[in-house]
């Protein structure tokens, strides 16, 4: 079994704690070079994944086009915190800053792609179960926190039907794109996800910008009626977004529209999601 560490030292070079940016430019290529390459085969599926930290384990999905910088300054922010990140690459080029050009050229690639669909359709939380039961395995804990954004937002709640998984964030879910008040979840998977919640006592929390054309307030509603009191959705005014982005739409709450101040909106989220992970997966 792997002993689930990193060089601490070498993961506060560069911020430490959450609330500070650090010396990483946001808009210049990441080489990620402070988390371990892992080359996992999972079902007879092999992916790269990103591992640091130490703690309890915490999966981090990212949102399209890729893991960009900030998507990785998300994740250092968890690993700060005191939780072992197991980032998998699921599309994109790892590390690249996001542009509308990059991200545009990234969905339609996507789009007529094997793995896209494969990504779209559903099977790739399988694959995400069975990373949080191994990462479960390798770092011990209470269990599994998950965050999945934009693309990848519905397969946070999707993983509670693995055991391990006890803290899930789904941050502006997007997907199905062409059904606002889809939640991309079947009905027989949110049944069982709500009846484990009730019985656990766990809840989920959603964040998404009020005007976000990807997230809509239907899709929404739809979780909350299918998972009641169980689902913690936040709307955030659009005024809270990071104006200064390549994407005018106010989407990505954690990364790229994110505000880094204290008193933000966007900032008291990232403070949020980390209680949540303290308070579920932390002895």
């Amino acid at each position: 079994m792997r002993a689930c560490h990193a060089d601490r030292n070498k993961a506060t070079e560069w911020g430490g704690e959450s609330g500070n940016m650090g010396q990483r430019p946001l808009d210049q290529r990441d080489t990620l070079e402070d988390f371990d390459r892992r080359v996992l085969t999972l079902l007879g599926e092999t992916r790269r994944v990103y591992v640091g930290g130490s703690g309890p384990a915490v999966v981090v999905m990212t949102e399209m086009p890729g893991i960009s910088p900030h998507v990785a300054r998300f994740a250092r922010w968890v690993r700060d915190a005191g939780f072992t990140v197991y980032m998998p690459h699921l599309f994109g080029k790892d590390g690249e800053p996001p542009t509308a050009l990059y991200a545009v050229k990234e969905l339609a690639k996507g789009c007529v792609s094997r793995q896209f669909r494969a990504l779209a359709a559903g099977p790739i939380t399988q694959w995400l179960r069975a990373l949080a039961a191994q990462a479960h395995s390798e770092c011990g804990g209470k269990g599994v926190g998950t965050i999945g954004m934009c693309f990848t937002g519905n397969f946070a709640l999707a993983m509670m039907l693995e055991p391990a998984v006890l803290a899930p964030v789904m941050a502006q879910p997007s997907l199905p794109l062409f059904r606002k008040g889809g939640t991309h979840i079947s009905a027989d998977e949110m049944t069982a996800i709500r009846a484990r919640m009730v019985a656990e006592d766990l809840t989920v929390k959603a964040y998404r910008f009020d005007g976000d054309s990807f997230c809509r307030a239907e899709r929404f509603a739809a979780f909350a009626a299918a998972l009641g009191d169980r689902f913690e959705g936040k709307v955030l005014p659009d005024s809270a977004a990071n104006p200064d982005t390549p994407y005018k739409n106010p989407h990505s709450v954690v990364t790229l529209h994110l505000i880094d101040e204290a008193g933000q909106p966007t900032r008291q989220a990232i403070d949020e999601i980390l209680d949540f992970f303290r308070m579920r997966l932390k002895d």
